[in-house]
């Protein structure tokens, strides 16, 4: 009779593996969220910001911005309330905070939009350099593309304004990048 063969100790591949250790360092966050979340933060703080400002410089603790937020900026209350309370109300203390209108919703919007994930002040540091980087690029733009074509007419040569500059005959841009070379099917 032959022997029965040992179970191995350790699976070869397991089911349910676990991730090999992290690197090391802070996880890295994603910067076009951030400056995104800014953006429109920035957008929603310029609609409630008049009937807002008073009572957050008013408050005290967190249910003071809490109760701010739910009697003056209504309909925006779940995208900051409660999770948000007390880092708004750590930035709206600051000795920084701005005294004018614009600049106060900037700093709030930029400061927020971290999420607390990372300090306001690096949230700040994070949405400048994305602007930067975004105002560094080109304002030039493509106007024209043009193809080079055979067509059945005879005219070979670059295309006006995807078409034949004899004939007028369109090119089908989408018979081309679904289904490749059309010449090939006939």
């Amino acid at each position: 009779m032959p022997k029965r063969r040992k179970a191995d100790s350790v699976p070869q591949i397991p089911l349910d593996t676990v991730f090999e250790k992290r690197g090391r360092g802070r996880r890295g966050v994603r910067a076009s969220e951030i400056t995104g979340r800014a953006h429109n933060y920035r957008m929603i703080f310029g609609y409630v910001w008049d009937g807002l400002r008073v009572p957050l410089s008013e408050a005290n603790d967190e249910v003071d911005v809490i109760k701010a937020f739910e009697e003056n900026a209504q309909p925006y209350t779940r995208e900051f309330m409660p999770m948000l309370a007390g880092l708004v109300l750590k930035v709206i203390r600051e000795p920084k905070f701005p005294k004018r209108r614009i600049t106060q919703i900037n700093f709030l919007a930029d400061s927020l939009a971290g999420y607390g994930t990372v300090s306001p002040r690096r949230s700040r540091d994070i949405c400048e350099q994305e602007r930067t980087r975004e105002r560094a690029k080109s304002k030039y733009k493509i106007i024209r593309k043009e193809f080079y074509i055979e067509c059945s007419c005879g005219y070979k040569g670059p295309a006006r304004d995807n078409a034949c500059r004899k004939c007028g005959a369109e090119i089908s841009i989408w018979s081309e990048t679904m289904w490749g070379n059309p010449s090939l099917f006939r």
